[in-house]
């Protein structure tokens, strides 16, 4: 056998054998749906996600609110019902009667439970009157929708022209925040001179 035979014959035996490699290979992979299911459920994937995500929220065409969150996804299948996450946090201004900004929550972290109707809002929470400068300050806050209530059970602070306020262990407001309560109250009061009156 010549030279030139040899390399023909070299060049398609290597090739038979990749081809029945190949095809052995194929034939014994399976698309196991449970193998796959029990793979991709370990990575806490959301069934809908979104980016620069901005809702205004308006009633008998008054604007009432203005929602804002970098990011955004939704979760269904998870203990404790769906719910929805903004890993980058989340703006929200108020506006009043005339359509002008009245108040402002910001938070590093925001998480809504659909079942429950319960805001959680975490990292630097900064709630902000806009018309009386009085502001609260806390790194956890809770808006219970069904019983209309804010809340928090984590040290909080809370300044208005009377002074600055601490609750040790929390507050809980109506969620207007016109009435409240601190709990393991502290703070300072400003007091004016008869001369400033």
């Amino acid at each position: 056998m010549n030279l030139l035979n040899k390399d023909i014959l070299l060049k398609n035996a290597l090739w038979l054998f990749l081809m029945i490699m190949t095809i052995v290979h194929l034939g014994s992979c399976k698309n196991d749906i449970k193998q796959i299911n029990a793979l991709t459920s370990d990575l806490n994937l959301p069934n809908q996600s979104g980016k620069n995500y901005e809702v205004q929220y308006t009633d008998s065409g008054r604007l009432q609110l203005k929602f804002k969150a970098p990011l955004i996804a939704r979760y269904v299948k998870k203990e404790g019902g769906p719910y929805y996450e903004f890993p980058a946090g989340i703006e929200v201004v108020f506006y009043d009667k005339d359509a002008n900004p009245e108040s402002r929550i910001t938070a590093g972290y925001a998480k809504y439970f659909e079942s429950k109707n319960l805001w959680e809002a975490r990292d630097s929470v900064v709630v902000r009157n806009l018309k009386t400068y009085e502001q609260l300050d806390t790194e956890q806050l809770f808006w219970d929708m069904n019983k209309k209530i804010v809340y928090s059970q984590i040290f909080t602070k809370i300044t208005n022209k009377d002074g600055v306020y601490y609750g040790e262990k929390g507050f809980e407001a109506t969620q207007d925040m016109k009435k409240y309560k601190l709990i393991g109250s502290s703070g300072s009061v400003n007091v004016k001179n008869e001369k400033e009156k």
